[in-house]
């Protein structure tokens, strides 16, 4: 292997053991050492053998991640993994991966938090739907919105 090739190498292990990542920001990477695609290949093969990239470990990572620390719902983490071009496959187990328990008890602290926020709204539609808003916003599932607003 080539000096170059080796320095890259390196320098995207270290970027990989700081933080867990997905494919296409790693191959984003490799490409602005000024690679070509096969060298770029070629090390992905190498860091994916080595264990420094696996998807389903970064998918699991970053769902669990942006659950606990920024609330995101389901949606809008599968759509923020969609648009790092992971796979479906992974995209489920990060899901999976979430617990229900946990995920039904953020929703609803979510949910009761907002309705606290409006207290002084008398309007009940007008309410239902900032509520709804909100949480969509956040990424939680239509189903699991329009069963808490009946419920009020």
């Amino acid at each position: 292997m080539q000096d170059s090739l080796l320095a890259a190498l390196q320098k995207v292990k270290h970027y990989c053991a700081y933080q867990e990542r997905c494919h296409s920001e790693v191959r984003h990477k490799l490409y602005s050492f000024k690679l070509n695609k096969n060298e770029v290949e070629q090390l992905l093969t190498q860091l994916i053998e080595e264990d420094f990239l696996n998807e389903e470990r970064f998918a699991i990572a970053y769902a669990g991640g942006h659950f606990r620390t920024k609330q995101w719902g389901k949606e809008k983490i599968k759509y923020a993994l969609k648009q790092k071009k992971v796979s479906e496959y992974c995209i489920r187990k990060a899901l999976i991966a979430i617990s229900n328990t946990d995920y039904n008890k953020t929703f609803f602290n979510a949910a009761d938090k907002k309705l606290k926020t409006l207290k002084g709204e008398k309007n009940i539609f007008i309410k239902k739907k900032k509520i709804r808003d909100y949480l969509q916003q956040k990424g939680f599932e239509i189903k699991l919105i329009s069963d808490y607003l009946k419920a009020l």
